[in-house]
């Protein structure tokens, strides 16, 4: 969980206590005027939400192999991390570019970047939906997303402002406007007419492209720009997303999210509510003074248990 100026992420301990981990955060764009532009915090907001995630997962999995000291990651520990994340960017590249591309480059449709893009894009939102549902059948996948589900639920009951119980995060939704599964929906669908107008122009300019390695050479350099669009387009969604016009823009979002969340137990809720909370105490390092002369968050983080 993350506030304006903490993260907080808490770990059932095989045990059955709570373990939390925490310290004062202040994002790069409460830091930095130019990063907290359009577009470029969306890019920026991106990347640090997955370095946590990431950060946040490896520590799981420690706590879950029952290590009874936590450790930092040595050199080799980083390097294989590193060379994990490489893999599966390459992975996702392929199953969710080249493989559109590769579809959809029948001769009728390779010559006409609108159709081209249409039937790409459509390939690739059902590549997403389909991943999503096939790892969902994973079981240890399923307990991730029933942890989803409560993140979600004890959002809301804090945005109601109920007290943070597990009776009232219980009765809560567990579909979320503000949620990384609408952002991959959204993204999906920009990429498709952002690359459709990009390469109409560039088609038209240039000639056409040479095949599919040659077009995602030439498209991955601008992912980080959908991204940011994507980033954009969901603030602006979810800040409307109570006013009846604007469903039709949340629902995609919702039935994707039926995938990615589960109705999550009472002890998940409970760790899912311990984060919450953890993420909301304010320390006087973590709000006093500019963003800019904080400490880094490895200076203060600090694990403790509370059940």
């Amino acid at each position: 969980m993350r506030s304006p100026w903490r993260i907080a992420t808490a770990v059932r301990h095989p045990d059955g206590s709570i373990l939390v981990k925490a310290f004062p955060f202040i994002s790069l764009s409460k830091r930095h005027r130019w990063i907290a532009l359009p577009v470029v915090r969306g890019v920026v907001g991106l990347y640090e939400a997955l370095r946590i995630g990431i950060q946040s997962l490896n520590w799981s999995a420690e706590i879950a192999s029952e290590a009874e000291e936590i450790k930092p990651a040595t050199g080799w520990g980083r390097l294989v991390n590193v060379l994990i994340m490489l893999v599966a960017f390459a992975m996702g590249i392929g199953l969710f570019m080249a493989v559109p591309y590769a579809l959809a480059g029948v001769p009728s449709f390779s010559t006409n970047q609108v159709y081209f893009h249409l039937l790409a894009g459509c390939i690739r939102i059902l590549l997403l939906i389909g991943y999503m549902g096939a790892i969902s059948l994973l079981p240890e996948i399923n307990q991730v997303f029933r942890y989803h589900g409560s993140e979600h639920k004890s959002i809301f009951a804090f945005e109601k402002k109920l007290q943070l119980t597990i009776e009232n995060a219980l009765s809560q939704s567990r579909f979320h406007p503000r949620c990384g599964t609408s952002f991959l929906l959204l993204a999906a669908i920009l990429t498709m007419l952002g690359f459709m107008l990009i390469d109409s122009f560039l088609v038209h300019l240039l000639g056409s492209y040479k095949g599919v390695i040659h077009r995602i050479l030439i498209h991955l350099p601008l992912l980080p720009l959908v991204a940011g669009v994507s980033y954009e387009a969901l603030r602006l969604i979810e800040r409307h997303s109570d006013k009846p016009a604007w469903h039709p823009l949340v629902l995609p979002g919702f039935l994707l999210q039926r995938i990615t969340t589960r109705e999550p137990s009472g002890e998940q809720l409970e760790v899912a509510l311990a984060a919450l909370q953890e993420s909301l105490i304010k320390e006087e390092q973590s709000y006093l003074g500019s963003p800019r002369s904080l400490p880094e968050e490895s200076y203060l983080d600090s694990i403790r248990k509370v059940g």
